[in-house]
């Protein structure tokens, strides 16, 4: 059986964070975004901070990707 726990919490600058990330990487945004897998319009949306919640698994997997640690801990 599952339990499941949801925390929402709230990262000032995340997508500010994301992009300067994506713009140090030499790749282009269609590569990296094939990479997560994701489309660039949710990837520029990420950026801008539209989207209602980053998945945690997301979070991970675009720091893998571009080899960045944003220190984001969601452990109690």
């Amino acid at each position: 059986m599952k339990v499941r726990r949801t925390i929402d919490i709230e990262i000032p600058s995340l997508g500010e964070r994301i992009r300067r990330a994506r713009e140090a990487d030499r790749r282009s945004l269609a590569e990296i975004c094939r990479q997560i897998p994701m489309t660039t319009m949710n990837w520029y949306k990420i950026e801008a901070e539209e989207t209602k919640a980053l998945p945690i698994e997301t979070l991970r997997r675009i720091e893998e990707v571009l080899g960045v640690n944003f220190s984001i801990n969601l452990d109690e």
